[in-house]
């Protein structure tokens, strides 16, 4: 019930020399606290003035902070929830990025295994009529295959103690003749050396000692593939040195006569 007359109304006693507490004290104790009580109301009433303002701006402003904060969670629901699907989304991106890198990849790898296939069949397409033509000649090869083992088997048997006139005239004249005769088929410009050794073979021979013409090879295949023991006429002494350097790692034992 205090307002601004009531405390103007009280203004001039306040102002009075014995108004205090201690004059109050000297005159009655009850007087003294009435005196003190009224200058507390006054006061008490100058502060409220100034806080009720503040009062009621306070609880206007906890309305609104409530009101903000019901929006602020509401807000923040909403945010959540876009970002739970946010979350599905970019999931479903990365995946999708990580099939697209993939794809690519493999399509890179698919692009050159394409080109290494490409340049294979291009470098190999000019390979194609000659393995055409060895194919009808690997044909040809195995109808001709029991006449040329006839011919070879003829030369390791009965060929090694003639010469190479002689050696010509039993397999181009006679054994030759003898196959037409059975309607054998054989190879017309068969190469008795290289049906029976391989180069590199011959390449090691030549290392050890034994000449590289026709004849010494040739009495080189009936040395090491005949099933008979050889006989070597050799007055200079190539073949002696041949297969001594041919067999010095099987512990060769040579006799001297």
């Amino acid at each position: 019930t205090i307002n601004d007359e009531t405390v103007e109304l009280v203004q001039p006693y306040f102002e009075m020399e014995d108004y205090t507490l201690q004059h109050g004290k000297k005159v009655c104790g009850n007087v003294a606290g009435l005196l003190s009580w009224t200058q507390a109301m006054v006061v008490f009433y100058g502060v409220n003035r100034e806080v009720l303002p503040l009062k009621a701006n306070l609880a206007k402003q906890e309305g609104r902070l409530k009101i903000a904060n019901a929006e602020k969670e509401k807000a923040q629901a909403e945010l959540d929830e876009k970002q739970a699907e946010l979350d599905k989304v970019q999931a479903k991106f990365d995946a999708a990025m990580k099939e697209k890198m993939d794809l690519e990849n493999d399509a890179e790898t698919c692009k050159r295994k394409m080109q290494a296939a490409s340049a294979l069949i291009d470098g190999l397409s000019g390979e194609k009529i000659r393995w055409t033509q060895q194919s009808k000649e690997f044909k040809s090869q195995i109808k001709r295959l029991v006449g040329d083992i006839l011919l070879c088997t003829g030369f390791l048997s009965y060929c090694g103690p003639f010469n190479q006139d002689f050696r010509n005239l039993l397999l181009k004249d006679l054994w030759e003749t003898e196959l037409r005769a059975h309607k054998i088929p054989f190879s017309d410009d068969l190469n008795l050396i290289a049906m029976l050794v391989d180069q590199p073979t011959i390449s090691e021979w030549n290392l050890q000692g034994l000449p590289g013409d026709h004849l010494s090879i040739q009495n080189g295949i009936i040395v090491t593939k005949a099933s008979r023991y050889p006989l070597l006429v050799d007055p200079q002494t190539q073949g002696k040195a041949w297969v001594k350097n041919k067999e010095q790692g099987n512990e060769l034992q040579v006799n001297s006569v």
